[in-house]
């Protein structure tokens, strides 16, 4: 049984990419980060999943398309 996808918030994201918030919003702006999902009415957080595909290869990594299926 696989484990819930966590959300992770951006101050968990700060830390575990060393990327700064202005750098996170750019690239997610530019396609090469993933886009945050919304929680709440003024939250906002990633799916942990994504962020840790993010970090494995930070340089090929694209978004998942809708075509695209876990194993």
């Amino acid at each position: 049984m696989r484990e819930p996808d966590r959300i992770i918030r951006l101050k968990t994201i700060l830390v575990r990419t060393g990327l700064s918030r202005s750098t996170i919003y750019r690239k997610i702006a530019e396609g090469t980060f993933p886009a945050q999902i919304r929680i709440s009415v003024n939250g906002a957080g990633w799916h942990e999943s994504d962020i840790n595909r993010w970090i494995a290869d930070p340089v090929s990594w694209r978004p998942k398309s809708e075509f695209d299926f876990d194993d």
